[in-house]
C-alpha cells in the first residue's frame, strides 16, 4: 500500500532553498555554475590520474560550450588557462601548457600618460596651435607670410563652424596675436580673410558631400533592398 501523502510545511520548503546571494562569485560567469561545481569537484580528487581525467573532460565540456572559440588560435591554451582560473589556481593537473599564476594574471599593465592640453579657445582645435608653432619657427619672408594667413583663414572658417554668427577680421587677428605669444601679428595690416558667406559655403558642402548619393540610393531602392518594378508605358501602335 502506498504511504500516505504527507504535506510539508511552507517554512521548511523556504528554508532549503538556494539563492543567488548566497552562493559562491563565479570567477567566469559565462560557463555556468554546473560547470564551477565540476572543477571545484574535480580540485578535491585525491588520486592525480583522476584529477587529470577529471580535467580534460571538463575542458571538452568547456569547448562543446563555446564553439566560436575553435577559430581562435591557441584554442585549447585559452581553456586550460581559464580552468585554472576557475578553481582559484586550486587545482593541481599535468597541463600541456605553462600554468599561469594568480600573479601574472592580476598584473595591470602601467598608466599611459594621456596629454592634457586645454586650450583657451577650443573651437579653434589642437591642430591651429600646432601650425602656429610651426610658423613662429618659419624665418621672415613670403612662405611665412602666406602660412599665416592660411591660419588665420582657417581660424575663420572653425569659429564659424561652431559659432554660426558672423565674426570679423579683427577678431581672428586678435585671437592670432594672442594664441602665437604676439609672434604673429596682423592687427595693423591690410589683409582681408575670406568672405563669411563663401567659408560658411564650404562648410556645407563638406557636410553634405554624401547626402545625395545616399538619397538617391534610398529612393531606388525598396525596403527589401531591391530597386522598384518600372512599367513600360511605351504604346506600341498596332496596325
Amino acid at each position: 500500500m502506498a504511504e500516505k501523502y504527507i504535506k510539508e510545511n511552507a517554512n521548511d520548503v523556504v528554508c532549503h532553498l538556494e539563492y543567488n546571494a548566497e552562493r559562491p562569485h563565479l570567477i567566469i560567469p559565462e560557463y555556468g555554475r554546473h560547470l564551477q561545481k565540476l572543477i571545484d569537484q574535480a580540485t578535491e580528487i585525491p588520486d592525480r590520474e583522476e584529477r587529470n581525467k577529471a580535467a580534460k573532460y571538463i575542458i571538452q565540456v568547456m569547448g562543446t560550450l563555446n564553439p566560436h572559440l575553435r577559430d581562435v588560435p591557441d584554442f585549447q591554451h585559452k581553456l586550460w588557462d581559464q580552468i585554472f582560473i576557475m578553481s582559484d589556481f586550486r587545482l593541481d593537473v599535468d597541463s600541456p601548457y605553462p600554468i599561469p599564476t594568480r600573479d601574472v594574471i592580476n598584473l595591470k599593465p602601467e598608466r599611459l600618460p594621456y596629454p592634457q592640453r586645454n586650450p583657451k579657445y577650443r573651437f579653434y582645435g589642437n591642430n591651429i596651435t600646432n601650425m602656429i608653432d610651426v610658423a613662429n619657427s618659419w624665418e621672415e619672408g613670403e612662405m611665412k607670410s602666406a602660412l599665416v594667413k592660411v591660419i588665420a583663414n582657417h581660424m575663420k572658417k572653425s569659429y564659424l563652424s561652431w559659432n554660426k554668427d558672423t565674426v570679423t577680421d579683427t577678431v581672428i587677428f586678435e585671437h592670432l596675436y594672442e594664441l602665437s605669444g604676439g609672434k604673429l601679428n596682423l592687427l595693423q595690416s591690410s589683409e582681408e580673410l575670406l568672405n563669411t558667406n563663401d567659408l560658411m559655403r564650404t562648410n556645407k558642402k563638406m557636410s553634405n558631400k554624401n547626402q545625395p548619393q545616399q538619397n538617391n540610393n534610398k529612393q531606388n531602392k525598396n525596403k527589401n533592398g531591391k530597386k522598384p518594378f518600372q512599367k513600360n508605358n511605351n504604346n506600341n501602335n498596332q496596325k
